[in-house]
């Protein structure tokens, strides 16, 4: 009977040992599926990383552009934002001469600038031997006539006297404005190098006065009218968008020649960063920035 018993015991460790065994087994199995499948969490977070790189832009490189203060670099900063979201890097360089903006792009050290007009680029090229072209005109700043002594263009007459710059470039392009608005006639072929020697017939018999360009603001109060560009009008405490009686239109001749310009040298009119940062600042979103800056003194060139 001891026997047994001892056999008993025996038996009963056993089944105790195996039944152990098979719990234990029993529970690893899950956890080693659950060290295995992600949780709800994880899953949650690798859906959000694969979200954000499906929404992240391809990086497709840098641009980078020498340019001058006001407006252009103001303008170039809202054009990296635009830029930014198509996978552009926009790096500007803000330069306080008209010389280096240049050699830089001509070395390629920078891909473009902007900062001036088409006349100075020509005679840049042709003084110091450089190779660059137009990619894309951005923007003018016009010309316009503002009141003197009278308020409208409505009240020009005979005898008006309107103040105008001396410099060749700025007053042809006072003249041209003038003509453009039908108060004289200039002769034939007189363009951007007009003088008041060129006028051929005065439709309203107005007197011209030749002023230094610094100095025609001064004559608001005795002139019935006065000729200023941008910078001048501002200095002046005038806004083209609101004081101006007339100003340069968009396909006016002074317009289109001197329209502020993207600079590049020869062969990159067509690079993927140039023609994506042209086709930026030419957008409806840099034409609306630049009509609600500037009020006018600064023009988009659509």
């Amino acid at each position: 009977m001891k026997k047994n018993l001892i056999n008993k015991l025996v038996s009963l460790v056993a089944i105790t040992t195996l039944a152990g065994s098979l719990l234990t087994g029993c529970g690893s199995a899950p956890a080693a599926s659950a060290a295995e499948a992600p949780t709800a969490d994880t899953q949650t977070q690798a859906d959000d990383n694969n979200a954000v790189a499906d929404a992240a832009p391809e990086v497709k490189g840098t641009i980078t552009v020498a340019a001058s203060q006001t407006p252009h670099s103001e303008i170039l900063a809202e054009a990296a934002k635009i830029l930014e979201e198509q996978g552009w890097e926009l790096k500007v360089t803000v330069f306080d001469d008209y010389v280096q903006p240049n050699n830089v792009v001509e070395s390629e050290e920078f891909d473009a600038n902007y900062f001036q007009h088409i006349p100075y680029l020509n005679s840049f090229n042709e003084e110091q031997g450089t190779h660059l072209v137009n990619a894309g005109g951005i923007h003018y700043e016009p010309f316009g006539i503002y009141p003197g002594t009278k308020s409208s263009l409505d009240d020009i007459a005979d005898g008006d006297e309107i103040a105008v710059p001396n410099d060749t470039t700025n007053e042809a392009r006072a003249l041209l404005l003038l003509q453009d608005n039908g108060i004289i006639t200039l002769k034939e072929g007189a363009g951007l190098t007009a003088t008041v020697n060129d006028i051929e017939s005065y439709n309203v018999q107005v007197k011209i006065i030749e002023l230094a360009a610094e100095s025609v603001k001064d004559a608001i109060p005795d002139a019935a009218y006065v000729v200023l560009n941008g910078n001048y009008a501002l200095e002046a405490g005038l806004s083209v968008g609101q004081d101006a009686l007339a100003y340069e239109s968009n396909d006016s001749t002074a317009a289109q020649t001197y329209v502020n310009i993207i600079a590049v040298k020869e062969g990159h009119e067509n690079d993927e960063g140039i023609k994506a940062l042209v086709e930026v600042l030419k957008s409806d979103a840099i034409t609306e920035y630049i009509n609600s800056t500037y009020d006018g003194a600064v023009v988009p060139f659509n």
